[in-house]
């Protein structure tokens, strides 16, 4: 989930638009956060399945 979607339980007020100290240390710490929540399950998904690919390519070639 992305911090544009987020209401701020403080203000009521979205996330991504910073209005209280609490929306600003909370949109700090969502775009600081895990590399892999930045991209897109469709990325992640195509990312899988290369691996998975390539995995099943290397078993194939150790028969």
């Amino acid at each position: 989930m992305t911090y544009d979607r987020l209401v701020c339980a403080n203000c009521a007020a979205p996330v991504s638009e910073g209005r209280c100290p609490v929306c600003r240390a909370s949109r700090e710490r969502l775009q600081q956060g895990n590399p892999w929540s930045s991209m897109s399950p469709v990325a992640l998904i195509g990312l899988l399945a290369v691996l998975v690919t390539a995995l099943a390519l290397l078993a194939r070639q150790s028969m």
